[in-house]
């Protein structure tokens, strides 16, 4: 499997870099027949797309999505579908001083190290510009988990430490930064701009819920839900710990506390995440994404270079102040494109769900 491809049933792999002509992906093990809302998934790509407001990068992009395969008058084929996003404003330029050495934060180090040469072009692969494609996918997976009746949703709750008191995802829409906290908004967003005009940056955590998935999505040794979970939002730039449920809180509490008493009318309450062994109990999954600050800041730091030599790193360019914000929307493509693949590979899990499609 290669490791710029996620999934086993329902797949995607995407290509491209920050400041290359054009990034996507291929999206494959759709059924066929799944109407493709092409409008559907640009709106998913405008939440994500950079330039919006003063607390995201000042990067201009359309991030306009075009499908090259895999859809016919407008319902999938079950082949593989392909899009594509052209890049529109790069300035590549502004990287010309930090090609020879490493950024502090970065995987320039990394990079350079496993594979002998980088693409020091805003950070090249290793860009949060990729996952603009994981968005165009994640759309493509939220349309099928819409037809099943099964919504995935998220929200910042915290910033810089400033944490949510309630959450509430019918307002995320409506808020600059998708706060789920009207009244802890103003100051999270203070949080983002005090970090910018002090040439520095800010971490974050977004919220994820997935309401209405059936109980048993989910393998029970090596492909467990909370684990794949993990690994899809571990995979996202800048994302440093994950927590489902009760997450770290758990490890404080007693049995008694932390588990779920179940009644006629489903469990009282979900400390659990809404996952039970590895797999899906019915009830809400949640969890939440921890973001570090954006490590493009501009403030004099030191470094190496690829020689070894010390000198101080001065970067320009533009770059997001708070990485969670736009972050949360690729972690909630993410948890789509999850579950639309346990969802695929649910259909082999017994006899009955095999002889309802043969017989």
């Amino acid at each position: 499997m290669s490791s710029n491809t996620f999934g086993r049933h329902f797949s995607f792999t995407t290509f491209g870099e920050s400041h290359g002509r054009a990034l996507g992906c291929i999206v494959d093990g759709v059924p066929a027949g799944l109407e493709i809302d092409e409008s559907f998934i640009q709106s998913e790509l405008d939440r994500r797309k950079p330039g919006q407001n003063k607390y995201a990068t000042a990067r201009k992009e359309g991030d306009k999505i075009e499908i090259l395969s895999g859809v016919f008058e407008g319902k999938s084929t079950g082949t593989p579908i392909a899009m594509v996003i052209f890049n529109e404003n790069q300035k590549s330029g502004d990287y010309d001083s930090v090609k020879d050495l490493f950024r502090p934060g970065h995987a320039d180090f990394t990079y350079f190290h496993k594979y002998g040469i980088r693409d020091y072009r805003g950070g090249g692969r290793s860009s949060a510009r990729e996952t603009a494609a994981r968005v165009a996918a994640g759309a493509i997976a939220k349309l099928l988990l819409a037809s099943l009746s099964i919504k995935v949703q998220s929200g910042i709750c915290a910033i810089g430490g400033i944490e949510a008191k309630s959450y509430d995802f019918s307002r995320v829409s409506e808020s600059e930064i998708y706060a789920l906290d009207a009244s802890v908004e103003e100051a999270q967003k203070e949080a983002i701009l005090t970090a910018k005009n002090a040439h520095d940056s800010v971490g974050g955590v977004a919220l994820v819920q997935i309401i209405g998935a059936p109980i048993g999505l989910g393998e029970p040794i090596y492909y467990k839900l909370d684990a794949l979970l993990a690994e899809a939002m571990m995979g996202i730039n800048g994302v440093k710990g994950v927590e489902i449920g009760e997450g770290f809180g758990a490890s404080s509490l007693t049995g008694s506390k932390n588990n779920d008493a179940i009644t006629k009318k489903g469990f009282v309450t979900n400390h659990s995440g809404g996952i039970l062994g590895g797999m899906s109990n019915g009830d809400t999954i949640s969890c939440k994404v921890y973001f570090k600050p954006t490590p493009s800041i501009f403030i004099s730091q030191e470094t190496i270079d690829k020689e070894g030599n010390e000198l101080t790193c001065n970067l320009k360019g533009r770059h997001d102040p708070c990485i969670a914000v736009r972050g949360s929307v690729v972690a909630e493509s993410m948890a789509a494109l999850v579950i639309a693949d346990l969802l695929l590979l649910n259909l082999g899990a017994n006899m009955e769900h095999i002889k309802r499609v043969y017989n």
